[in-house]
């Protein structure tokens, strides 16, 4: 993998403005593309920034500038660092904390201690980078300044992020087993609709006429009137 340039950029405007190489060759050496060198050397790109010497930088020759410009092909080689400097990898100690921010840090600890008991001080001492000495002098109340503590949110103080905040609390919250959730009712779920469906009630029967009475005897209208007479004979005799 090629390296480029510091500040490739306005390295890229000193070369521009201060030698006779191509846009590609410049291009290359601070990669960038051929059409943004055009740009700068036009005035449409990196307007305000002020050209950086690779050469007084150590980045670049003045032979290996003189062999671009004789060659339109020649690829300019950036010089390797004379100095290794090693990269700090961040440790897992208390975070650091600026001078003028460590005055609210009791403050924070008392915050953190009211509102949150379930941190462990490891997590504590990362959040706004204290001791432990401290967070314990602040729990008991022995602090030199314990009358003048008043608990005060770290995120609003700029000790930790609210992301950091949040997640040291969910650990702590997983570690005590308070992430864990009971078990629950099993959950009910909406039965199918075939089973929701109530089934129409039997229809009921239609209302029989009642049965009409027996047949009424028929009569003979001769047998009535012989009947009628038989009733009135007596009567005529009396």
């Amino acid at each position: 993998m090629s390296r480029s340039p510091l500040m490739p950029k306005a390295t890229a405007v000193w070369l521009v403005e201060n030698t006779a190489l191509t846009f590609r060759q410049i291009a290359d050496f601070c990669g960038l593309h051929e059409l943004e060198v055009k740009g700068i050397a036009d005035g449409d790109v990196a307007q305000g920034i002020k050209g950086l010497d690779p050469v007084t930088g150590g980045q670049l020759t003045r032979e290996e500038i003189e062999k671009g410009e004789k060659d339109p092909e020649y690829r300019l080689k950036l010089l390797e660092p004379k100095v290794n400097i090693a990269v700090q990898k961040a440790t897992k100690g208390p975070r650091y904390t600026p001078v003028s921010k460590r005055g609210d840090r009791p403050d924070a600890i008392a915050w953190l201690l009211r509102y949150h008991p379930e941190l462990p001080d490891s997590q504590i001492m990362k959040l706004v980078g204290t001791t432990k000495t401290t967070i314990a002098a602040i729990r008991e109340r022995s602090h030199w300044n314990a009358p003048n503590i008043k608990p005060v949110d770290p995120v609003s103080l700029g000790l930790c992020s609210q992301i950091d905040l949040d997640f040291a609390v969910q650990k702590a919250a997983r570690k005590a087993g308070r992430g864990i959730v009971a078990e629950a009712e099993p959950v009910r779920t909406l039965i199918p609709a075939a089973a929701a469906v109530v089934p129409p009630a039997p229809a009921a029967e239609p209302e029989r006429a009642p049965k009409r009475a027996e047949k009424e005897e028929e009569y003979d209208a001769d047998s009535v009137f012989a009947k009628l007479k038989g009733l009135k004979a007596p009567s005529e005799n009396e």
